[in-house]
């Protein structure tokens, strides 16, 4: 079975509510709502500009992906979230590059749920992935169609034509798709099997992928005809803002006092939410006729709570438990766990090991989370962005007690995810507030310090890694263990993977510890801090898969080197061998661990690693990654040359080089800004980015304290992303991954401190100079 095969069979429903089109506001008309949802189950287009319901204006439909219309305007479905990357032109492009469209007669839809779109998520750097296959073979099938109808307008046979550019030509004579589907009429359509087996163009003959070209989505964005789920509005909706309970699980509310919300004008009134999901115990929730008097009532309440059972835990506890959990043998559930581990180590002439540890981080998208919701025709809406509306359709029916059928999430533009709208808690309160009321529309906005203390953060981890070595340095043996709390395993845990024990592990809290070297036999085991669990709600963040593990294994293997007197670069190059499990298979992994080697090997030729010229207290420092996941490897190579002022112990990165083989990419632009905002986002988490947690809740509630990476701070950047007809592999999070190890092992060749915790703090680096010297 196939990984996207293995995806849909963890998925409960099928029929996951998908991204909807956003473009338009909810407006009153009447006593009925004019939505800008398509009717029954056809899709609706997202932008104004392409407000025409295709369907109903003769267009062809040859698969459920994609439409013809007489007038020759294309029109592509797609599924994914859109939240900033572009993931509408670069799926769109797939599809009409295959079948020949005109770019300048494409428009996209982000259609509306139903169960017939399938899996509905965006996350993980699934997107242009997951929809290869699936749109080329459309895109081929719209073609095939257009080839044969043209031909027979034109009076040929169907191989005396070729498609181009929207137009099927024979000699000197063209037809255009518009006339094709005005004048025949065509009504042939695709099963997916038959798709599959439609020839599909060479990559030689690609004109639309991987070439420069106008982005789908510009115009809305830019001219304000974008609306996202914090723009969303009703006729006669109230406004709702979270009263915060002390801990996340088992807080209970003892009193309300409202005298001074009373006096805040446009207060409505407050409730105690009673939540059957025990998504929000504790809550409590203010009405208002405005936002900023829902502000000012909800800080004017005085609610008495009973604190949950972690009301005291700090970040320590959880790190200390997972150390607690990593030091016993048993527990967790092991990736690799192959036979010999323990006799390597048995018989090993040196045994190295390391800790290392990485301090809880926040999402802080640009928008904060908010959900409106109402009971409308029998049916409870809720609307929002969100990135993955069937996970929560169950635990939002849960908490209304209706059935999933009754529910149902309208998507819009989000403003930024980054993993957190992949959890949909945010929705249930909305809905729980509108329930008490009815099923009156409710609108509830988390602020900016609400939002902070409900973030599904990414755990705190602690890791160690052990290698077992010959007495000329080499491996003989590894051992990766890593405790963290479980996103998958809180939210989504028929979604999880079993290990080579048959124990089900979080694979996105392990995730990079599976590397391609080739290291004698290996033990990769991932553990669940359940104090962490307990604690908040653990949530993915971009680099999902590999948030801590290259931070751990990447540090230790430069730290082996030069423990061992080797070149780090060498050492990699010669455990990057294509073998084993490690020589890659068709179509994800093609070429395994060389591939990975390559890009190392360019990366070094640009960077000017090993340099004796740097200035001094500069070094460069190198890392290698598979990006995401070891199922779909997105193969990078990154570089970071720091400067340390041993004065203040403050680390300025000078420049980032990254080289990445991604296979064939599919829009430059994108690959581009996303690779280049993911390098950032690790510069971040490894020099200026973290909280910790104190008395059970985050420390950091605002950005006067919590200090994400400034303008000033950005380096220059290098970016190359290798030449590859190969399957397209994700680029939303590979540009994470090998930041911070690079960073980490800058320092070391600059000054000689080797640091092993995330974040690094000029603190850390005057202790560690202080020790050293």
């Amino acid at each position: 079975m196939g990984k996207l095969e293995r995806i849909a069979a963890r998925q409960d429903r099928a029929a996951g509510l998908g991204p909807t089109r956003r473009g338009f506001l909810l407006t009153a008309a009447g006593s009925a709502f004019l939505f800008g949802f398509a009717r029954g189950a056809k899709a609706a287009p997202v932008f104004p500009q392409a407000a025409a319901d295709l369907s109903e204006a003769g267009a062809f439909e040859p698969s459920l992906w994609c439409s013809i219309a007489p007038d020759g305007w294309v029109n592509i479905n797609i599924i994914r979230a859109e939240m900033g990357q572009h993931v509408g032109t670069a799926l769109a492009r797939i599809i009409a590059d295959e079948m020949e469209a005109d770019w300048d007669k494409v428009r996209i839809t982000y259609v509306d749920t139903d169960p017939k779109w399938g899996l509905m998520v965006t996350g993980g750097s699934w997107s242009v992935w997951m929809t290869w296959d699936q749109f080329r073979q459309a895109g081929a099938a719209a073609r095939t169609v257009m080839v044969a109808e043209g031909a027979k307008l034109l009076g040929v046979a169907p191989t005396a034509c070729v498609a181009r550019n929207g137009h099927v030509i024979a000699g000197g004579r063209s037809i255009s798709y518009g006339d094709i589907v005005s004048r025949a009429h065509p009504t042939r359509s695709f099963t997916p099997e038959e798709m599959a087996k439609l020839p599909l163009k060479p990559a030689s003959e690609r004109r639309l992928i991987g070439k420069q070209v106008r982005a789908l989505d510009i115009p809305a964005k830019t001219d304000g005809t974008a609306v996202y789920g914090i723009d969303a509005k009703l006729e006669g909706m109230v406004y709702a803002r979270p009263k915060l309970p002390p801990t996340r699980y088992g807080s209970k509310v003892i009193s309300v006092d409202e005298t001074e919300a009373r006096k805040v004008k446009g207060y409505i009134r407050h409730i105690v939410l009673d939540d059957p999901s025990g998504t929000v115990p504790g809550w409590v929730a203010v009405l208002a006729s405005s936002y900023p008097a829902a502000i000012r009532a909800t800080d004017a309440l005085k609610v008495t709570w009973e604190a949950g059972p972690t009301a005291h835990v700090s970040e320590h506890d959880i790190i200390e438990h997972g150390r607690a959990q990593i030091a016993n043998k048993e527990g967790g559930s092991c990736v690799f766990n192959d036979a010999g581990v323990d006799e390597a180590f048995a018989h090993a002439d040196r045994i190295v090991e390391q800790t290392y540890t990485c301090s809880s981080v926040l999402h802080y998208q640009l928008e904060p989370l908010n959900a409106l919701a109402r009971l409308h025709e029998g049916k409870w809406e809720v609307h929002c962005g969100n990135q993955w509306q069937s996970l929560f359709l169950p635990i939002i029916a849960k908490a209304l007690g209706v059935p999933e059928t009754d529910v149902v999430m309208r998507s819009y533009m989000l403003g930024g995810g980054f993993g957190r709208r992949l959890n949909g808690d945010y929705a249930v309160p909305a809905a729980l507030i509108s329930k008490a009321l009815d099923g009156r529309p409710v609108k509830l906005i988390f602020t900016r310090s609400d939002d902070v203390q409900y973030d599904s953060i990414r755990s705190p981890s602690i890791q160690t890694v052990r290698a077992a070595l010959t007495k000329d340095g080499t491996f003989q043996g590894w051992e990766h263990h890593a405790s963290a709390g479980w996103p998958t395993g809180v939210m989504a845990a028929a979604f999880m993977e079993k290990g080579a024990d048959g124990k089900p592990y979080d694979q996105f809290a392990i995730a990079g510890a599976d590397h391609w070297y080739t290291v004698g036999p290996m033990r990769v085991r991932a553990l669940d801090n359940d104090l962490a669990d307990a604690t908040f709600r653990p949530g993915w963040l971009r680099s999902v898969s590999s948030g801590w593990t290259p931070w751990a294994h990447e540090s230790f293997l430069d730290e082996v080197a030069h423990l061992t007197g080797k070149d780090p670069v060498a050492l990699r190059l010669s455990l990057l061998i294509s073998e084993g499990r490690n020589a890659g298979s068709a179509p994800d992994s093609v070429g395994g661990a060389s591939r990975q080697a390559t890009v190392l090997k360019r990366l070094v030729e640009k960077c000017g690693y090993g340099r004796t010229d740097l200035p001094t207290d500069t070094g460069i420092g190198i890392a290698t990654t598979f990006g995401q996941e070891r199922g779909m490897p997105t193969w990078t190579a990154g570089a970071a040359r720091v400067r340390v002022n041993r004065r203040t112990g403050v680390v300025t990165c000078e420049k980032i080089w990254l080289v990445l083989d991604a296979g064939t990419v599919i829009d430059p632009d994108g690959a581009a800004a996303q690779t280049e905002g993911g390098a950032l986002w690790g510069l971040s988490m490894a020099l200026f980015e973290g909280t910790e947690i104190e008395n059970g809740n985050v420390r950091d509630r605002n950005l006067n304290t919590y200090t994400p990476l400034r303008i000033a701070d950005v380096p220059d950047m290098d970016i190359e992303f290798l030449p590859s007809t190969e399957k397209p592999m994700g680029l939303g999070e590979p540009g994470v991954t090998t930041i911070a190890p690079a960073i980490g092992n800058a320092i070391f060749n600059a000054v000689g401190v080797r640091l092993r915790h995330l974040p690094i703090r000029p603190a850390d680096v005057l202790a560690g100079l202080h020790k050293a010297g």
